[in-house]
């Protein structure tokens, strides 16, 4: 298994069943920033730069019909012992014998002359090569992008994404600017995305073209979906749930607060409210149980137990509780030690409580037990 830029030991549920998942695996191969709890479990590791070190892409789009896309050059040089994800997406495939290098002179020697020169080279190499279709990224970034300025690279590929667009929505494209014949708007496109500093209008829609896009045979919105009208029909004759003696708290495991985030963020230095990753009880539970905000008390669910801090919220109704999202990951400290902020949700969630649909197991909601911890 090839792993990148995730943490599946810590951000997917039922952790303790995923390490043990992991561990069975011949090889595991893990690409990111940091030695997560993921690439402390793997094989080999592949050091990938920060966003900040690297091209990198915004894919953000909150002004329909406008479309914008931002291309970002590196603020800073790659720490020495770093490549970027194309680069090393390149050697990995070389590597597998998946692409004959002598197979890409012809674009070598188009791209030498020119973009122009280049598309009518690469289209017809496409052509005549279908099955490299797959690992047209990676022709991309061998042969067209040593030819990019200021080391963009690993932009190559957005050349094909902006050629192929242009192809597919020429009505958008041109609205947007791009203009011309041929290969033109897809080259106007690709070079306003690479000098683009602050982001491309790379399209303009019109509304009508949304309802176009809809892949229904009638183009229309299916809202009956029958599998679930028949769970409704059966609604009636559900019986009423029982309350869990063990396990009477339903534990929203992964609340978003203002200061939570993906675990890229590992120094919690950057958290200036709820460092410890409180868990949050009602003021009737917690005075029930005889909890206090800052105290600790003892969180149990079917996979685990574990000891946390408390916060008394009057956010929350009686029986329900919930843990922040991101937390329970490890720091390096100044002394070589590694300090624990918080607790992983996903050390409590269980496989098993699953959606009956989806099969996405259920994290909002965790039957749970609630105990304090004396003082």
């Amino acid at each position: 298994m090839i792993v990148e830029a995730a943490n599946p030991a810590h951000s997917l549920a039922d952790s303790p069943k995923m390490r043990e998942a992991l561990a069975s695996l011949d090889t595991l191969v893990v690409i990111d920033v940091a030695l997560t709890e993921t690439a402390r479990l793997a094989h080999y590791v592949l050091p990938a730069p920060t966003q900040y070190e690297k091209w990198e892409a915004t894919f953000f789009n909150f002004e329909f019909p406008r479309n914008y896309f931002h291309l970002r050059k590196p603020l800073f040089a790659a720490p020495e012992g770093t490549l970027p994800e194309p680069e090393i997406h390149a050697r990995l495939v070389e590597a597998l014998g998946a692409l004959d290098p002598a197979l890409l002179e012809p674009l070598h020697a188009a791209a030498a002359k020119g973009r122009a020169a280049f598309a009518e080279a690469f289209f017809a190499f496409n052509a005549m090569n279908p099955s490299l279709q797959r690992l047209v990224p990676v022709v991309l970034h061998r042969t067209l992008g040593p030819t990019l300025p200021e080391g963009a690279a690993s932009a190559a590929a957005l050349w094909g994404a902006a050629h192929l667009f242009a192809m597919a929505n020429p009505d958008s494209v041109r609205r947007a600017g791009f203009t011309g014949e041929g290969f033109e708007p897809g080259e106007k496109l690709f070079d306003a995305i690479l000098n683009g500093r602050s982001g491309v209008v790379f399209s303009i829609d019109d509304y009508e073209d949304s309802w176009k896009r809809l892949a229904t045979a009638d183009g229309k919105i299916q809202l009956v979906v029958p599998e679930l009208m028949q769970e409704l029909d059966k609604l009636d004759e559900l019986p009423s749930a029982a309350p869990d003696r063990d396990f009477p708290f339903v534990l929203a495991a992964g609340e978003r607060r203002a200061f939570t985030a993906n675990t890229i963020f590992r120094d919690p230095a950057w958290r200036k409210e709820d460092a410890a990753g409180a868990l949050r009880v009602s003021p009737a539970d917690a005075e029930r149980l005889g909890l206090v905000t800052g105290g600790r008390a003892r969180l149990t669910t079917r996979r685990a137990s574990v000891e946390v801090a408390v916060e008394v919220s009057d956010t929350l109704q009686p029986g329900h509780i919930t843990l922040p999202n991101g937390l329970g990951i490890d720091f390096p400290r100044g002394d070589g030690d590694r300090a624990l902020a918080g607790v992983a949700p996903n050390e409590l969630t269980v496989a098993e409580d699953r959606d009956p649909f989806a099969g996405t197991p259920w994290h909002k909601r965790v039957p749970a037990r609630l105990e304090a911890v004396p003082g």
